[in-house]
């Protein structure tokens, strides 16, 4: 597996990345406040009592799934995770450095997102896609966002779509990498920001979990390894002819333009 994890992972074995899995805190003695009688003051039992222990600290078993979800989506994107494989936790686990406990949630969130499927006693089996399925997440993402994207067209001022350029320059400097995970990350971070200006939280989310879906690779004979160099060129730069319509609000070429973004072969 490439090294997917984020910065703050270090490197395990050559080209697998290495997830530090921080152990829990021990708990401090509590210490009544000042002028405050403890329980033996007060005249309670206290002698067969054990003491409260310090609540986990969850943020960091947080951060270590995290980090684990963030590799495995960009391993799903790579095509590393191949689809129709099984991957158990324990063996992913050691392949990250943790134990199989964050490795196992983050695939229990995969799940949810369709990405993998549980197979009992074995693990997790990578979801295999046709070109049906990816028609059908086009239809679906242009049905949510192709009116979203005209009524912005007529209601946002053309100085808020120029404030989108940086976005949009950034994915094809993305597309540029022949990266299709560093491509993909760029590519969902625009079309947040312009959905964004609907002021629909629950919008955002739900074409962001099937622009999500929309980004792993197809397989079968038609289109094994995914997107191509060209093809993420391509799809880059009809984000800054999106802005280009958007400013003009030229509705026909930004339905045109949505259309070809979503339906255009991924």
């Amino acid at each position: 597996m490439k090294q997917g994890a984020r910065s703050s992972a270090t490197t395990g074995t050559p080209g697998t990345p290495h997830v530090q899995e921080a152990a829990a805190a021990a708990p401090e003695p509590r210490v009544p406040a000042q002028g405050t009688p403890s329980a033996a003051v007060r005249g309670e039992h206290t002698h067969s009592e054990r003491p409260i222990p310090a609540p986990r600290p969850v943020v960091q078993r947080a951060s270590v799934r995290g980090q684990i979800l963030d590799a495995l989506r960009t391993a799903l994107v790579t095509g590393e995770l191949a689809p129709g494989a099984v991957y158990s936790a324990p063996a992913l686990g050691e392949r990250f450095g943790v134990s199989a406990t964050p490795v196992r949630e983050a695939m229990q969130q995969l799940a949810l997102e369709g990405a993998v499927e549980v197979v009992p006693n074995r693990g997790f089996r990578v979801v295999e896609r046709g070109a049906r399925d990816l028609a059908d997440l086009a239809e679906v993402r242009a049905l949510v966002e192709v009116p979203v994207m005209l009524r912005l067209a007529r209601a946002v001022p053309a100085e808020r779509w120029a404030e989108m350029r940086p976005l949009a320059e950034a994915t094809v400097r993305a597309a540029a990498t022949g990266c299709r995970a560093t491509y993909a990350e760029s590519d969902r971070t625009f079309h947040r920001a312009v959905l964004s200006l609907a002021g629909n939280a629950q919008l955002v989310r739900i074409a962001d979990d099937l622009h999500r879906r929309a980004q792993w690779p197809l397989t079968g004979p038609s289109r094994p390894q995914g997107r191509g160099h060209a093809d993420l060129l391509a799809d880059a730069a009809e984000h800054t002819a999106l802005l280009d319509a958007l400013i003009a609000r030229d509705l026909e070429v930004v339905r045109a333009l949505v259309d070809e973004h979503f339906t255009g072969a991924r």
